[in-house]
């Protein structure tokens, strides 16, 4: 029994080997491929890392960008309006350099003038409010100075003291009516 034992260990032996031998060829090509998923891994990684990188730059300088913009948007907001208001100042100017002006060229050049800050308020959105007489109180727009008795429906306007103005939908100044009191029974 002990030489069969000793004869199954001395085949054992010489078959570990055998199978190590055949067991290292297959084991190098799986580790070279591993090599080469990590290569590949850690290309696609640097790949990931410079678009990361890129992307993140981009982000910024369009944020940069932006707040440029926005800079520049309020710094010269007002530089369409302000194109407008040139001409009504150079008619003004042109009025006081006439050296004897009567009457109606006063009243003429008033006028034009007038015209040119109508077209300016126009062309940037300032507009008038001017209510009708009769017309309901809005307090989002007008402001009552003071009630009078008067013949038409209570809250409605009678008369307006000064226009108001509204730039878009944006109230720069309310109008001063005076509107009607409720009538006592």
């Amino acid at each position: 029994m002990q030489d069969e034992e000793k004869q199954n260990t001395e085949n054992a032996t010489k078959d570990q080997p055998e199978q190590e031998q055949t067991a290292a060829p297959a084991g190098e090509p799986s580790e070279s491929s591993i090599e080469e998923k990590l290569a590949s891994a850690e290309r696609k990684a640097a790949e990931m890392q410079d678009a990361f990188l890129r992307a993140k730059a981009e982000g910024e300088n369009i944020r940069r960008r932006a707040q440029e913009d926005i800079s520049k948007a309020h710094k010269f907001a007002i530089e369409g309006f302000a194109e407008s208001m040139v001409s009504v100042k150079d008619s003004l100017e042109m009025a006081l350099k006439v050296e004897a002006p009567s009457v109606e060229s006063i009243k003429e050049g008033v006028e034009v003038t007038l015209r040119q800050l109508t077209t300016a308020f126009e062309k940037n959105r300032l507009l008038e409010i001017s209510p009708d007489p009769g017309e309901k109180l809005d307090p989002m727009k007008h402001q009552a100075i003071s009630t009078v008795p008067a013949e038409q429906e209570a809250n409605t306007v009678v008369t307006v003291l000064q226009k108001g103005y509204m730039i878009a939908d944006r109230l720069l100044r309310p109008a001063l009516v005076v509107v009607a009191a409720a009538k006592s029974s």
